[in-house]
């Protein structure tokens, strides 16, 4: 991936700050740009670091923002070139605003100095000035952990409004309280499942300060979608042989894979015709090996590491039935709405998934898809044993699963009701200043105390 600094804008811009770009499993992000970017949002794309991997999407070469990294990373020379272009970040916030930069960076120091705290505080100095040269009226942060953390700092260092999104780890394994005051200094914040947007509200909702707790309207409910033009049915009839499964996501905890296995194994042992297809990779891939090793399990399942969009397309189009395992970790980690569910449904695929955070709200049992208590390993068997039997009902379920996601889970409308909540106008519909001009807000002049709001940065 070509490392670039975005130009200096003609015009206002959003500034999109993720964690790492481009990255192999996070299709939503990827989504999410190139629909906003087809919908004419002025947009430039900032990640905190490059992932690296090995295998790319073919779709990010369609993304037109270059990509500005707040760290390049590497070797000793790469990581001082990273810090003083940090320091020159903040000496030149220091200059413009000194009174702000020594209340934040002051605060941070003495009452904040965590690790993960001082090195978002350095990125912050990047991203401010990459914030400047292009434009950027506001900030929008495509996860409510790191890149909130930074886009939160930036905004208390320049005034600069922004957003955030939460999904699933970034919500679940970050600190309450932290999650509050950045919900309570943030424009708005979209959920993308309402299981998310209630986690979130109460959460908000529950802390100890009003102000914070006002707040709470901020967030509001904007699910991912789906391409339902590249995931679509494949043509009527089935080849004979064994009824494919598949399964997609990445090879983690929280994705259940040994509940999957446990299920296979006793769905095999009851002489059920099936073969299983897993598309992933992660750190439990040893683990799931030596598993399937043990089991006997080996030929009938599949490993096939990860895969592109267009390679995951056609595992769907070649499944007869979709498996989602999720479970809830002891960390209490666990997913949103998996987008792989949504492609599987778009897919014409019936569903058999757990129901845990967001899953029920677009798997319904027995309309679309059947749902079983999460790390029950008999009942995930037993239903997938009722799919592999009746052909009429995977097919029922599957073309009701496709119309719901027609229906209301489509990419484009999903995207779409994003851009209306980035686009920089004004109420009237009035084209934004640029950064610095009074219709940007600074925290602290007529507004909420500068003390109380960076009480919460993490």
């Amino acid at each position: 991936m070509t490392v670039a600094t975005p130009p200096t804008s003609g015009g206002p811009t959003v500034c999109y700050l993720t964690k790492r770009f481009p990255r192999l499993s996070e299709t939503f992000i990827l989504d999410e740009i190139l629909g906003l970017e087809a919908l004419g949002i002025p947009l430039r794309l900032f990640a905190i670091a490059d992932p690296r991997e090995r295998i790319v999407q073919p779709d990010v070469a369609r993304v037109g923002s270059p990509v500005g990294y707040l760290r390049r990373g590497g070797g000793a020379w790469s990581r001082a070139r990273d810090l003083a272009r940090a320091l020159g970040g903040h000496a030149r916030l220091a200059r413009r605003r000194p009174r702000r930069w020594v209340a934040v960076v002051g605060h941070v120091l003495v009452a904040r100095p965590h690790r993960s705290t001082l090195r978002h505080l350095l990125e912050a100095g990047v991203m401010a000035t990459e914030l400047q040269r292009s434009g950027g009226v506001h900030l929008h942060a495509a996860f409510a952990n790191g890149p909130a953390s930074v886009a939160h700092l930036v905004s208390l260092l320049t005034g600069t409004p922004f957003s955030f999104a939460a999904h699933a780890k970034d919500l679940y394994l970050s600190s309450p309280d932290v999650l509050a005051v950045k919900v309570a200094a943030a424009e708005f914040v979209l959920a993308c499942s309402q299981s998310a947007a209630e986690e979130l509200r109460r959460i908000v909702g529950g802390h100890h300060e009003p102000a914070v707790r006002a707040s709470v309207h901020k967030v509001v409910l904007a699910p991912h979608g789906v391409d339902v033009e590249r995931f679509r049915p494949a043509p009527a009839g089935r080849p004979p042989g064994p009824v494919s499964v598949v399964a997609v996501g990445r090879l983690v905890p929280k994705k259940g894979y040994p509940v999957l296995l446990e299920a296979l194994e006793a769905l095999a042992g009851s002489g059920a015709e099936f073969s299983c297809r897993i598309v992933g990779d992660g750190e439990l891939r040893g683990l799931v090996e030596a598993r399937l090793a043990v089991t006997g399990l080996s030929g009938r399942v599949s490993l096939l590491g990860r895969r592109t969009q267009q390679e995951i397309v056609d595992e769907y189009r070649s499944a007869e039935v979709f498996v989602q395992a999720s479970v809830i970790t002891p960390d209490g980690d666990r997913d949103g709405i998996p987008n792989a569910v949504l492609e599987a449904m778009a897919s014409g695929l019936p569903v058999v998934a757990t129901s845990v955070a967001g899953i029920p709200e677009v798997v319904h049992h027995g309309v679309n898809g059947l749902l079983v208590p999460p790390g029950d390993a008999a009942a995930l068997a037993a239903a997938l044993g009722t799919l592999i039997a009746d052909d009429l009902l995977r097919a029922r379920l599957g073309a009701a699963g496709r119309a719901l996601v027609e229906g209301s889970w489509s990419r484009t409308a999903c995207v779409a009701a994003v851009a209306r909540r980035l686009m920089p106008v004004t109420p009237d519909g009035s084209p934004l200043a640029a950064v610095g001009s009074p219709l940007v807000h600074p925290l602290g002049d007529g507004g909420q105390p500068l003390r109380a709001v960076v009480d919460g940065v993490h």
